[in-house]
C-alpha cells in the first residue's frame, strides 16, 4: 500500500509532519520518543508491516521533533500529547493500537485515560511515564541552579548531541504524572522492557502494569535488551506482540518470525 504524507496544521500555525497508511481497523498509531523523530527503526518496520497486513498505520512527529514545526525547546509532556491527540482525531477513524516507545508510551497512556473510546490496546516500548519526575530527582544541585537561572539545561547523550532540559518541561510535566494513584486504564497493555536499559529502569515495566486497573496486562523483559528495543530479535517481537493485538491479517501472512531469548513476566498484585 503507498503510504501518503503531509503537514496538519495544529491550529495555532505549527505544522505537525505525519505519514500514514491507509487499511483496516484498528489502525496502529506509532508515539515515538522524546527527542526522536518518526523515521526511525522502529516506526519504518511497523510501518512496513502494517502494509502488508493491509492494516492502517499513522506515525508522526511532535512539534519541534523531525520535520515538524515549532521549537524543541518550547515544548511540553502536555503540548505534545496534544499533538498526538489532534493528529489521531485527525487522520483516523474509531479506535487505535497505539504503541508509543519512552517518552511515547506515557503519551500513549495519557491518551488512553483521557479518550479510552479511541484506544483499542496499548503497547509499551521501554515506556516512560513520570520521566520528568525522575529527571528531577536526580539532578545534582549545580544542575538544578543552572536550569533556574537559565530555564535549560542541555543534558548529554549518549544517542546524539547534547539535548535541552526546561524548566517549563520539568514544571509542566508534574501535572502529567500517572504512577502516583491508580490508572485508570482497562483496554489490554503489553509492555516491553529491556532488563540492560540505561535510560529507563526496568521495573517501570512492573510499575505501570501495578497502577493500571485493567486485568490484560503482560510484562515482556528482555534479559540484554537495551532502551532502543531495535535489534531484529526485537522488532519481531514488536511485530508479533502488536499482530497478536490485531488478530488475523487481512493480506498475507505476518507472525513476526522468532522473538529471540526473552522471559514473559506476570505483573505483580501491588508493586509500586
Amino acid at each position: 500500500m503507498t503510504e501518503e504524507h503531509g503537514r496538519l496544521d495544529r491550529g495555532d500555525g505549527v505544522a505537525l509532519a505525519w505519514r500514514r497508511i491507509p487499511g483496516r481497523g484498528p489502525g496502529v498509531v506509532f508515539l515515538g520518543g522524546f527527542n526522536s523523530d518518526m523515521t526511525g527503526s522502529k516506526a519504518e518496520d511497523l510501518s512496513a508491516f502494517c502494509a502488508a497486513r493491509g492494516q492502517a498505520f499513522l506515525r508522526l512527529d511532535y512539534s519541534g521533533h523531525g520535520a515538524s514545526g515549532g521549537r524543541f525547546e518550547d515544548g511540553t509532556i502536555g503540548r505534545w500529547a496534544q499533538d498526538a491527540a489532534t493528529a489521531i482525531a485527525a487522520l483516523t477513524a474509531g479506535p487505535q493500537v497505539l504503541v508509543g516507545s519512552s517518552m511515547g508510551g506515557w503519551i500513549a497512556l495519557l491518551l488512553a485515560v483521557r479518550q479510552p473510546e479511541r484506544v483499542a490496546a496499548l503497547v509499551g516500548i521501554a515506556a516512560a511515564p513520570d520521566f520528568t519526575a525522575r529527571i528531577e530527582a536526580l539532578l545534582p544541585a549545580e544542575i538544578q541552579a543552572i536550569i533556574a537561572r537559565d530555564g535549560v539545561w542541555h543534558r548529554p547523550s549518549q544517542y546524539g548531541p547534547p539535548y535541552p532540559i526546561t524548566r517549563q518541561l520539568l514544571e509542566e510535566g508534574r501535572r502529567h504524572l500517572l504512577l502516583r494513584a491508580a490508572v485508570p486504564i482497562t483496554v489490554p497493555i503489553r509492555l516491553l522492557q529491556g532488563q540492560d536499559d540505561p535510560d529507563v529502569p526496568w521495573d517501570t515495566a512492573l510499575k505501570i502494569a501495578a497502577a493500571v486497573t485493567g486485568a490484560d496486562v503482560q510484562v515482556v523483559l528482555v534479559k540484554d535488551g537495551d532502551h532502543r528495543l531495535s535489534r531484529p530479535q526485537d522488532l519481531a517481537l514488536l511485530r508479533r506482540v502488536v499482530g497478536e493485538l490485531l488478530g488475523p491479517p487481512l493480506l498475507g501472512r505476518q507472525d513476526g518470525g522468532e522473538a529471540g531469548a526473552v522471559a514473559g513476566v506476570a505483573p505483580p498484585d501491588a508493586q509500586r
